[in-house]
C-alpha cells in the first residue's frame, strides 16, 4: 500500500503540473482545445484519486483540505465523463488549485516534517 506521505506527493505533482497543461490558454482557448481539458480532468482525477486513499487519520487530521469535495469531484470526472461540465473544470484547475496547493504543502509539512 502506498504511503500517505507519497500520496501527498502525487496530489502535489498533479496540482504543480496543472498550469503547465493550461499553458496560459483563456478560459474559451481551454474550452476549445478537447487535449488539453482532458488532460487536465486526468490530473483532477489523479488528485481525488490519492485523496480518496490517503488513510482516514490523515484526512481527519487534516481538516485544512476539502477532502469531500475533491473526493467527490473526481467521482464525477471518472463516472460522468459525457456530464463533465468543462467551466467547472475550468475554476478548479485555475482558481481553487493554487489554494488547494498551499493546503496540501502546509499538510505534508505538518504530518511528515523532514
Amino acid at each position: 500500500m502506498r504511503r500517505d506521505d507519497l500520496r501527498l506527493r502525487d496530489i502535489l505533482e498533479a496540482l504543480d503540473s496543472l498550469p503547465r497543461i493550461i499553458g496560459g490558454r483563456t478560459e474559451t482557448e481551454f474550452l476549445a482545445d478537447e487535449i488539453v481539458r482532458y488532460a487536465a480532468a486526468q490530473r483532477r482525477t489523479v488528485i481525488g484519486e490519492a485523496a480518496a486513499r490517503l488513510s482516514t487519520e490523515v484526512r481527519q487530521r487534516s481538516a485544512l483540505a476539502p477532502w469531500a469535495d475533491i473526493i467527490a469531484f473526481r467521482n464525477i470526472l471518472v463516472h460522468e465523463y459525457f456530464g463533465i461540465h468543462w467551466p467547472i473544470v475550468w475554476v478548479t484547475a485555475t482558481e481553487q488549485a493554487p489554494r488547494l496547493r498551499d493546503q496540501i504543502a502546509e499538510i505534508l509539512r505538518a504530518e511528515f516534517p523532514g
